[in-house]
């Protein structure tokens, strides 16, 4: 059980900072939302026809219409935005910044922090204002997203008490597909449809990356820690992602690794610590029929 689990791990830390890089490769042959509404057309598609060949019941039109809002607020405005910026801004950095996701989980949660938690939430900001604040030469793209990262933090929030098919992966699947289909929608109404064009075969295998093990592996893999590992453990992703992306960003995507990058990134990440390792007792309790995958995880 510890080998698998630490596998687990190594596989959700490594996959999960990588698609930072992946989404950067992809977007160079497809438009960002055109391209993120593929693939999570065919991730849910595939995800929802296994649950169903696997006896997972119908979903009604409620799981539909919670599905659709989960899809809005971690797909369309979460991952959506993390592909709109990845034209503007290194994807490390992105990643950087979207490390604020479990910050805004613990403001809109509602519930008291420890000290340990209150002093994480104000290095974590913190160290956002240092990244892309006033004389940091970043784009205002990078600031969008830390707004686009409360949107994912929102619809996770949403997600823990919407209704939801018994079957983890029926509801990944639909949530996939919803979000897929607004992130289409959007794409064909930012204009995207026009640019669309064959993508190359690096574009070809991100794409298959970011759908087959990004996606459909990673977020099985993801369900499977959180029902056999601390809650704690497995929240540790939050913090390593981003160090992960901006390394693969730095070796394979040639980005700069700056001293104010490297300063921020490191006060981001203590940050995020302090409030994922905070007391369990702070935070509630999920229903076990909530899907934890998309709801929980940083916006892949």
């Amino acid at each position: 059980m510890r080998l698998r689990t630490a596998a687990g791990l190594a596989t959700v830390y490594v996959v999960w900072g990588s698609t930072y890089l992946g989404i950067a490769i992809a977007i160079r042959s497809l438009p960002p939302l055109t391209m993120c509404g593929i693939r999570y057309l065919i991730a849910g598609g595939l995800l929802f026809a296994w649950a169903r060949f696997r006896g997972a019941g119908r979903p009604s039109l409620a799981h539909w219409r919670s599905a659709l809002w989960v899809g809005f607020g971690l797909l369309l405005l979460g991952n959506g935005g993390v592909a709109w910026a990845e034209e503007y801004v290194h994807s490390g950095v992105v990643a950087l910044v979207v490390a604020v996701v479990p910050l805004w989980l613990a403001l809109l949660d509602r519930k008291p922090l420890s000290l340990a938690g209150a002093a994480g939430l104000a290095l974590g900001f913190g160290g956002v204002a240092l990244l892309v604040g006033p004389g940091s030469g970043f784009q205002w793209q990078a600031i969008v997203v830390v707004f686009t990262a409360l949107g994912w933090a929102a619809g996770s929030i949403y997600a823990r008490s919407a209704p939801s098919p018994d079957s983890p992966l029926l509801g990944i699947g639909m949530q996939m597909l919803a979000g897929g289909v607004l992130l289409t929608a959007a794409g064909g109404i930012r204009g995207e449809f026009p640019q669309v064009s064959a993508p190359s075969l690096a574009g070809i295998g991100a794409i298959a990356y970011l759908v087959v093990v990004g996606s459909i592996l990673t977020f099985t893999v993801y369900i499977w820690l959180l029902r056999n590992a601390r809650t704690s453990l497995v929240g540790t992703y939050a913090f390593v992602n981003p160090v992960v992306a901006v390394l693969l960003g730095a070796l394979f995507n040639n980005e700069p690794l700056t001293a104010r990058t490297l300063a921020a990134g490191a006060v981001i990440v203590l940050g995020v610590a302090l409030i994922v390792v905070g007391p369990a007792r702070r935070y509630p309790r999920r229903r076990e029929n909530v899907q934890p995958a998309l709801g929980q995880a940083s916006v892949r």
